[in-house]
């Protein structure tokens, strides 16, 4: 099942740091399967705090988003982000196809 990486990037602290998290982080890519869904585009937001830009990122599963996530590449990347920016990200697990029932109503995992 996909799953997602989804960045929120709250405030540019350092525009130098997060240029050079932008070409690290393109190269981190090689290697593994991703697809962006959506790159800082335009955004509104329709609830709580607002921020600058979001991205997200598609996998074949979580185990690929965390094998990028992880990798010496985007690692070493990411600590640039993290030295330009108040950013937040997260995995979320997707739903095996468009016409499942939200989770919340569907049978409990075992």
């Amino acid at each position: 099942m996909a799953a997602y990486v989804v960045f929120l990037r709250e405030e540019t602290t350092d525009p130098e740091e997060l240029h050079r998290y932008r070409e690290l982080a393109s190269r981190a890519r090689d290697g593994h399967d991703l697809t962006p869904v959506a790159y800082y585009g335009d955004l509104e937001v329709l609830e709580g705090p607002s921020f600058e830009g979001a991205v997200i990122l598609r996998f074949p599963d979580a185990d690929a988003a965390r094998a990028w996530y992880r990798s010496p590449a985007y690692q070493d990347a990411m600590r640039h982000r993290v030295a330009g920016s108040r950013s937040r990200a997260f995995l979320i697990e997707g739903v095996p196809d468009a016409t499942s029932t939200h989770p919340s109503q569907s049978p409990s995992r075992s």
